[in-house]
């Protein structure tokens, strides 16, 4: 399964304001631009929701960018600075009013101080303290993390293991916790999180770890091989990249301040034609994937509808951005609905070759396949095991990756320099 660059068409007719974040990158690292701060900006505007599949749905994505050390998707922390100024905002708010709270308890004790908020999220942090933000934040949060491990490493302790919640609170299904040792109480009626992730595969394994728990049908997932080039660091390009982004990110304070004093929350709406187009583009892939791929990735593609709808409603705002919070409702344009939908089949064959990749235990579907050209007892060499993989869009280094776990796992033996036998 081949994981295609986004097509410089979709590049072309972005909303200026992402075309300026963009126009400076290429290649892989363009396309983490764009996702990342499609991520970012996900978490970006309150009081705009859509109807999907009967639900009130905010926009909030959860990403996954999947790539080898020093590959260049570092480019990610780029759309940081997007909500850092939103973010530094409300924690000095939060913080200036716990304080002078805490100043009060000494003449009042029964005085009970508001939790702190921010709107950028660390992954390091406890199940309970995720509930906690969660509650105090009514506009939503986002998770930035360009090393995968801290989240992957939280998600392994009893103490912290909040997969169920990441799971809940992106579909903004009611949540709540007690803990009578803690004085832990939240009672959460629609929670609002974004999650931008980024690492090795090794380090997001124990985050994919398994097909099945149905965190990972929630990923917009993009994954890649190529090893980026040295590039000159005194190259005066980074500087300017900065500077893009922080110009943008000074629209977005300035439109999130203005959204979140709006009466009544903006409704966004697909066409009636565009609608229907969504329901057939769809049912499209599905047939695809039923009769050519692993059913029990259809969940994943269910998913990425929502992901589509979402991606629709974040171009859709960033082309209106200048009037956006004086509208009633807003409804997607057909090159917004294109957009979105040629972005979402592009991870979705990305998420295609992960799920192919994680091992539940046993062979992944893809490992099957490939040791499926073989019997048991035939002889065969690396290089006919290269031309698979070729024609499986899988990269020659990926393949000796691949090699490598065929003979620790007793799947293969090597017989002498250049042949290897299938047990």
């Amino acid at each position: 399964m081949e994981r295609r660059l986004i097509s410089n068409s979709v590049y072309n007719r972005l909303p200026l304001l992402l075309q300026e974040l963009t126009i400076n990158f290429e290649g892989r690292e363009r396309d983490i631009v764009m996702l990342s701060s499609l991520t970012v900006l996900s978490n970006s505007f309150p009081n705009i929701k859509g109807m999907y599949d009967g639900d009130d749905i905010y926009p909030h994505l959860y990403s996954v960018i999947i790539g080898n050390a020093a590959s260049g998707k570092g480019v990610m922390n780029y759309s940081r600075i997007l909500i850092e100024k939103v973010h530094d905002k409300i924690f000095k708010k939060s913080l200036e009013a716990y304080h002078e709270c805490e100043s009060q308890k000494k003449k009042d004790r029964t005085e009970i101080c508001p939790n702190v908020q921010v709107k950028i999220l660390p992954a390091n942090i406890s199940t309970s303290e995720m509930y906690s933000f969660l509650g105090s934040s009514e506009h939503g949060l986002i998770i930035i993390e360009s090393e995968a491990d801290t989240l992957s490493n939280m998600l392994k302790n009893d103490w912290s293991n909040y997969s169920d919640v990441l799971r809940k609170v992106y579909h903004h299904e009611p949540i709540s916790i007690s803990r009578k040792i803690d004085k832990v109480f939240e009672d959460i009626k629609e929670p609002k999180l974004a999650m931008l992730i980024s690492g090795t595969p090794e380090q997001l394994m124990p985050l994919i770890k398994s097909r099945e728990n149905g965190l990972f049908s929630r990923l917009m997932v993009y994954s890649f091989d190529e090893i980026s080039p040295f590039k000159n660091v005194f190259e005066g390009s980074i500087k300017n990249n900065k500077i893009a982004f922080r110009r943008v990110g000074e629209v977005i304070f300035d439109l999130y301040g203005k959204l979140i004093e709006v009466d009544d929350k903006i409704d966004f709406h697909l066409t009636e034609s565009q609608e229907k187009r969504f329901v057939k583009d769809l049912s499209i892939i599905r047939d695809d994937i039923i009769e050519n791929h692993s059913q029990g990735f259809v969940s994943n593609l269910h998913r990425h509808g929502l992901i589509l709808f979402r991606i629709a409603m974040i171009l859709t705002i960033v082309r209106n951005i200048d009037e956006i919070h004086l509208m009633k409702s807003i409804t997607c344009s057909d090159v917004d609905y294109i957009l979105a939908y040629d972005i979402t089949k592009t991870v979705l064959r990305h998420s295609l070759y992960t799920y192919n990749t994680i091992d539940n235990g046993g062979l992944s579907l893809q490992d099957e396949e490939i040791l499926d050209n073989f019997s048991s007892g035939s002889i065969f060499t690396r290089q006919k095991l290269l031309e698979i993989g070729e024609q499986l869009g899988i990269p020659a280094r990926t393949m000796d990756d691949k090699i490598a776990q065929f003979k620790k796992k007793n799947l293969i033996k090597k017989v002498n320099r250049t042949n290897y036998k299938k047990l």
